[in-house]
């Protein structure tokens, strides 16, 4: 690990103008690649305390043992060299976008004499229109399948057009009329360009000025009773506009843009874009890729259109790219692409109307497919055997951790507190095997002391249940002490089994992961070692650096950033936290919720509806007498008397106010039985 320090440029070597940078390492290889509006400025931020950097920044000042830069005339330069510098050394520490999938598209081959049709993958070649990319490539067929109907191009191989060409005879499709044989010479080699022409014409998105002609021989047929060739040009118009149905309208000014949309976590990111050509969606891609350098939606976005549009030029660059966010030298950008495309080219955000709808349908693309990778990641055998194994390894475990439970805290400025225990076996999650915890040994906000309370009561139940089996006896008074259920009743020894199989808490863990550092990790320890287990781990991920703490031990554990070991326990520690918070938020729901009626001891779900709607709210219940009370249906004297106590004591809130008017709003909507009647009580 080399010190910044020892290869930072001396003061006033770095010009003060636009340029790019090249970080390397002791081997010579370039692991980062960066631009600038000032090389001072920014190569001035690399070389500040380790401490004030970003863990991915600081790792990479720390690889790399030289840097070099070149100085260019204009900012556009600068992020042409960039593109072309990341593309040629493929830097550890830049953010590099990896298809999901390999995209097909429709292709048609204008490069050669006889132009052809076909399904194409992979780079694109010079002299070929591409049309897509699309999904799978049964639409592309089914599209070219009515297509040809219409537009008879040749799609056959070069090896069927010559055996055609050499026996005088079309292939099938010649024959039932989707191809004009050019093989043959049904049609000149111009004759057919103009088909492909057209054909390609219409792919683009002009399809009405085609449409009104194709309508108007129709109609000129069927005058003058040529009733074969109106019918024809008839079911050639269908086929056209079921083709055309294929791509749904998005818009409805015929725009031509492209959408990006950004899915991300800490670790990962997720691009999809959408391909709208003449309003329509004409093709749909997306890349997934690791966050290996310090960067935000807006870099992500930068790197997404460098990727997309670096080796693009014309009509491939549309007029209009619509973005999440705008990059942080946006009037560079657009004048590359810009320069591109050959015209002016809009780069924005969309703020209202059809365009930002569509970029949330973008948007929730690109989030199912980060979950997808996920998945698809997580439940690779490979992989998670790895990731158990470097776990072992990095934590010093006699064993694969086959069983790892993560427990976190979660609360709302100290209300609610609740706790998660979330389950992962052999890498997997075992979601009926999660529990969920409410403190109960004190109230406010105490995150380590809350921790040591969970990590007991659970484990507390795991020597219970060894005790009913018969597996464990304490000879220790003092662990025995802590084995009482934690409802606060003695356990029964000689309680038999109900059914012979192991309770919820019977399975022990292997490592036992709980979300935060030291603090955590030591009141975690400290609950196991009172209650006599010693066969257990435990360790802690802190989330601001994601460092692996273990109890004792004063300087963390770090995996390294492509660790799957260190992926798992991401994993197992962010379905903990979202288990906890889902908790949190519906306890903190229902008590919001929570009304007078609630507490009435006796009072059910039917009998509390029953009293709203015959009052019509609870402030004209809380006015009415016991008789009053009495006259609904199922509501005896004993129950009416409750009732009145309990809504004596209730204290309403105080007026809601309509903020837009300043109006005193009156409580006389009718409440629900699990609704607050104390209007002024946040929702």
């Amino acid at each position: 690990m080399a010190d910044p320090s020892s290869y930072r440029p001396e003061p006033g070597q770095i010009p003060d103008s636009p340029g790019v940078y090249k970080f390397r390492d002791e081997h010579r290889r370039v692991i980062y690649v960066g631009k600038a509006k000032s090389l001072r400025q920014r190569l001035a931020s690399y070389f500040q305390d380790l401490a004030g950097l970003h863990p991915r920044t600081a790792t990479m000042v720390t690889t790399a043992a030289s840097v070099e830069w070149t100085v260019v005339s204009t900012e556009v330069e600068a992020l042409q060299l960039e593109y072309s510098w990341i593309k040629e050394f493929d830097p550890r520490f830049n953010v590099k976008y990896r298809d999901d999938k390999s995209y097909p598209s429709l292709a048609v081959t204008m490069n050669e004499d006889y132009p052809r049709v076909q399904v194409m993958r992979g780079p694109k070649k010079k002299g070929v229109r591409y049309f897509g990319p699309y999904g799978h490539a049964w639409a592309i067929r089914e599209t070219v399948d009515l297509m040809l109907r219409v537009f008879p191009v040749r799609t056959c191989s070069a090896g069927v057009f010559k055996r055609s060409a050499q026996i005088g005879r079309p292939c099938l499709l010649g024959y039932i009329g989707k191809c004009s044989a050019p093989c043959v010479g049904r049609v000149t080699p111009e004759e057919h360009r103009e088909l492909a022409e057209d054909f390609c014409d219409f792919m683009a998105g002009r399809t009405g000025t085609y449409l009104t002609r194709l309508e108007q021989q129709m109609h000129e047929a069927a005058e003058e009773m040529e009733y074969e060739k109106a019918a024809r040009l008839r079911d050639d118009i269908g086929a056209l506009r079921r083709a055309m149905e294929k791509n749904a309208v998005v818009l409805a000014d015929a725009t031509d843009a492209d959408l990006f949309a950004v899915a991300e976590d800490e670790l990962e990111a997720a691009v999809q874009i959408f391909h709208v050509r003449g309003g329509r969606v004409r093709g749909q891609r997306g890349w997934v890729t690791d966050k290996v350098e310090a960067v935000d939606t807006a870099g992500l976005v930068e790197h997404a259109l460098q990727q997309l549009y670096g080796e693009e030029k014309g009509e491939s660059v549309p007029k209009e790219v619509l973005v999440p966010a705008l990059p942080e030298d946006t009037p560079a950008l657009s004048q590359w692409l810009a320069e591109r495309r050959g015209s002016q080219v809009s780069l924005r955000i969309p703020q209202r109307g059809d365009k930002k709808a569509l970029m949330e349908t973008v948007h929730r693309n690109a989030q199912q497919s980060l979950a997808l990778h996920k998945t698809k990641r997580a439940a690779d055998l490979t992989t998670r055997s790895r990731a158990l194994e470097e776990i072992a390894e990095a934590l010093d475990l006699d064993g694969a951790p086959l069983r790892i439970e993560c427990f976190d805290i979660s609360h709302l400025q100290g209300d609610d507190v609740v706790a998660s225990m979330v389950v992962f076996e052999d890498g997997l999650a075992r979601k009926g095997e999660y529990r969920r915890f409410q403190i109960k040994s004190f109230e406010g906000q105490d995150d380590v002391r809350s921790m040591h309370e969970v990590v007991s009561r659970r484990f507390r139940r795991y020597l219970q249940e060894k005790l009913k089996t018969g597996e464990w006896s304490p000879d220790d008074s003092a662990v025995a002490a802590h084995v009482p259920d934690v409802m606060g009743g003695e356990v029964d020894r000689d309680a038999p089994e109900d059914d012979g199989r192991p309770k919820r808490f019977a399975y022990p863990p292997q490592l036992v992961v709980v979300d935060g550092g030291q603090p955590q990790v030591a009141a975690a320890k400290r609950a196991l070692e009172e209650l006599g287990i010693d066969d257990v781990a435990v360790c802690g991920l802190a989330k601001r650096l994601e460092e692996v703490w273990l109890p004792g031990e004063d300087d963390p554990v770090v995996l390294p950033r492509s660790s799957e070991g260190l992926y798992l326990l991401q994993r197992v520690r962010d379905e903990a936290h979202r288990f906890a918070i889902q908790y949190q938020r519906n306890k903190r729901g229902k008590r919001l919720k929570a009304g007078p009626l609630d507490e009435v001891p006796g009072l059910g779900e039917s009998r509390r509806l029953a009293l709203i709607k015959h009052f019509g709210s609870v402030k004209k219940l809380r006015q009415a007498t016991i008789d009053q009370i009495c006259e609904v249906p199922g509501i005896g004297r004993k129950t009416a008397e409750t009732v009145v106590v309990a809504l004596a004591q209730a204290v309403p809130a105080g007026p809601a106010v309509n903020t837009a008017t300043g109006e005193i709003i009156e409580d006389e909507t009718p409440a629900s039985a699990g609704a607050a009647s104390d209007r002024g009580t946040e929702q």
